[in-house]
């Protein structure tokens, strides 16, 4: 069965050729339904990645200056996690744990790519299993649209599990010059393309087509949206809304984030027009705390930003929606991680492959159900010479050179009061759980410039 399929010792492309819809099928014991049936047994997902979004980001977050109707309505309908992280506080490590559904240390991927994109030893390994490529293997339609950030080549995402792909392969692109940058265009598939409209908008042009051209067809679509990111590029169509905003640069983000939620309501609204809505799974966060000072979004009340341990940098708007499965209005207050959005959606898609032995992550919809179980013990970070693992409502963390520092969330959610001396105990316990966490880790391979 398929569950045998994938082992330790199994090559990525031996999983590849031996798993398949049918095998797949098989271990769910739907060889004998139709394609009709098959289809109705299978949710869509819609996986929507922000970047550089802080905490306080958007109104169900706690923004009172830029509205975010759009995004604050996947909360409405659905589940807001107030204690949500993801794995690291900058880009292309959280993408990588977050394709993979394992820390990213585990393979590598600790620090990011460095400057040349193209270079032969940038992206995933080889070895790892992609998301995309566990749901294409069990049948589902699979398509990306936007910042890829995990190389190019053999690592591009057309060779890792995206049979489309409409995007850029690099950490950062303008949005109003598609061509801004030779040596990382815009691309349909592996092929540049020119466009004159702001790059937001192109997303969302092609999030909606693509779930338009495969509404007969269970499929997974990735739209990993490059705002709010740097540089600071304003829609020009959006000013008028953002007017009452003196601040300019944050006159200017108002606009980006807009496009953004904008673009989220499209997507949103083209899965009720498509009558897909109450079959489909909509995931919503983002890649790492703000930036704050760069692009003026909001960590509040969260101290540090983007590149830093502190929950500013680590801890971000996550949110699901699944209407007519997940009751609307929900707010949970357990940790929760960006690996168990892979976990989540291969359970609810009737995968069956094996990877319950390898993923980190959990299904959250069995803790939303049964909430008197939290989804983790620990969870635990490592960025250079950054350290952290949260366990309950305790926080320990090292940076640099400091002493390592203990807090108490719940209490003290600013990370504001040391009780590393108050509480020798428990920041001995939190310090041997992250040893042993870190001890089964390898090496980075890039350093992040």
């Amino acid at each position: 069965m398929a569950m045998e399929v994938m082992n330790s010792s199994m090559s990525r492309r031996d999983f590849l050729r031996l798993t398949g819809a049918g095998l797949v099928f098989a271990a769910m014991g739907c060889e004998s339904l139709s394609a009709q049936e098959k289809q109705e047994r299978r949710p869509n997902i819609v996986l929507i990645l922000a970047d550089d979004l802080g905490y306080a980001g958007v109104g169900c977050q706690g923004c009172r200056d830029i509205p975010t109707p759009n995004i604050d309505s996947i909360a409405a309908q659905g589940v807001r996690f107030t204690d949500g992280y993801v794995t690291c506080p900058v880009c292309s490590p959280t993408r990588a744990g977050l394709m993979i559904g394992r820390y990213q240390q585990r393979f590598g991927h600790e620090l990011g790519p460095g400057q040349n994109l193209n270079s032969p030893a940038f992206g995933l390994r080889s070895s790892e299993i992609t998301l995309a490529e566990r749901l294409k293997s069990a049948g589902y339609k699979t398509g990306m649209v936007g910042k890829w950030h995990l190389g190019s080549g053999d690592s591009s995402p057309t060779r890792r599990g995206f049979e489309d792909f409409f995007g850029f392969y690099g950490a950062s692109h303008s949005y109003l010059d598609s061509a801004a940058d030779a040596n990382d265009r815009i691309r349909r598939g592996t092929d540049p393309v020119e466009e004159k409209e702001y790059l937001t908008d192109v997303f969302t042009r092609e999030a909606v087509a693509y779930i338009r051209k495969r509404k007969t067809d269970p499929f997974f679509l990735y739209v990993a949206y490059n705002a709010v990111h740097l540089p600071m590029h304003v829609s020009q169509s959006r000013l008028k809304r953002a007017k009452s905003i003196r601040d300019p640069n944050r006159r200017i983000h108002a606009t980006m984030l807009m496009a953004l939620d904008d673009g989220v309501g499209e997507i949103l609204q083209t899965l009720r027009e498509t009558g897909l809505e109450e079959n489909t799974l909509v995931v919503f966060l983002s890649d790492n705390g703000a930036p704050t000072e760069m692009n003026t979004s909001q960590n509040t009340p969260l101290r540090g930003f983007k590149s830093q341990l502190l929950e500013g940098g680590i801890r971000i708007p996550y949110m699901i929606q699944w209407k007519g499965r997940i009751p609307g209005g929900q707010v949970y207050g357990e940790p929760v991680i960006s690996l168990d959005i892979s976990a989540t959606i291969l359970t609810i898609a009737g995968v069956r492959d094996g990877w319950e032995k390898e993923l980190e992550g959990v299904c959250l919809l069995d803790y939303l159900q049964d909430k008197k179980n939290r989804p983790h013990d620990a969870l635990y970070w490592r960025f250079g010479a950054q350290a952290a693992i949260r366990m309950g409502d305790w926080k320990l963390l090292k940076e640099g050179d400091k002493p390592w520092q203990l807090f108490n969330l719940r209490q003290d959610i600013a990370e504001a009061k040391d009780l590393a001396v108050r509480e020798p105990r428990k920041a001995a316990e939190l310090l041997e759980a992250y040893q042993k966490w870190d001890a089964k880790n390898i090496a980075p391979r890039w350093i992040w410039t």
